[in-house]
C-alpha cells in the first residue's frame, strides 16, 4: 500500500507541475515582422503653408535601398520653404486645370509654393522633357515624374507611384542659400 499512496502521490504532484507549466504563458517568440526598413510613415497629406521668396531650379531624382527619392532644389531661400504632398485622384496642370496622366497606381501631387521663373518671367527651371522630368527607369516606387506647370507662385509636379505608399516629406539646407524640398516614397508597406 505504501508504494501506490507513493504513486497517487507522484502523479498528484506531476499533474499540479503539468497544470503549472500549463498556467505560465509561453514566451511569445521574437516577432521577425515590424516596419519595412524600419518606415513609420504614412501616406497623409503633409505641407508647410509658407509662401517662398526663391526659385526652382532643378529636379532630381535617386533609388535608395528601401525607398525613392524625389529632389527640388530652391535657390535663394532666406526663411521657410512652403509646400504642399499628397495623393491624388489626378494631378492638374496649374493654371488650366487640364489632368496630367501619369505612368502607375497611384498620383502623389508636389506642389512647391515658389515659382520656377523669376519676377521678371525669366525661366529659372525649364525641364526639356515636360512628361518626363527625371528618369526613373528601373525604380521600385516611382513611376513617372511629370511638369504640372508654375503659376502665381506656386510649381505643381505629378509624381506616378507604383501604388498609395508611405511618403515622408523635408527640407534641408543648403547648398549655399538655397534648399532641397526631399520627397521620399517607400517600396513598400
Amino acid at each position: 500500500m505504501g508504494t501506490r499512496r507513493q504513486f497517487t502521490r507522484l502523479g498528484i504532484a506531476a499533474v499540479a507541475a503539468a497544470a503549472t507549466v500549463a498556467a505560465v504563458p509561453a514566451a511569445a517568440p521574437a516577432s521577425t515582422s515590424g516596419p519595412y526598413c524600419g518606415i513609420w510613415w504614412g501616406s497623409t497629406a503633409t505641407s508647410a503653408p509658407t509662401q517662398t521668396t526663391g526659385t526652382l531650379t532643378d529636379v532630381r531624382s535617386g533609388r535608395h535601398a528601401c525607398f525613392d527619392r524625389l529632389v527640388l532644389d530652391v535657390d535663394d531661400v532666406p526663411g521657410t520653404l512652403g509646400y504642399s504632398v499628397r495623393y491624388v485622384n489626378s494631378v492638374r496642370a496649374d493654371g488650366s486645370g487640364a489632368r496630367v496622366p501619369l505612368r502607375g497606381g497611384a498620383d502623389l501631387q508636389v506642389v512647391l509654393r515658389a515659382p520656377a521663373h523669376t519676377n521678371h518671367g525669366v525661366p529659372t527651371y525649364q525641364p526639356s522633357h515636360p512628361r518626363n522630368l527625371v528618369d526613373v527607369t528601373n525604380y521600385r516606387t516611382f513611376r513617372q515624374v511629370a511638369w504640372a506647370g508654375s503659376f502665381e507662385g506656386h510649381t505643381t509636379i505629378g509624381l506616378g507611384v507604383r501604388a498609395r505608399l508611405p511618403f515622408r516629406t523635408f527640407v534641408l539646407d543648403g547648398p549655399g542659400d538655397g534648399a532641397r524640398l526631399v520627397i521620399d516614397v517607400a517600396h513598400r508597406w
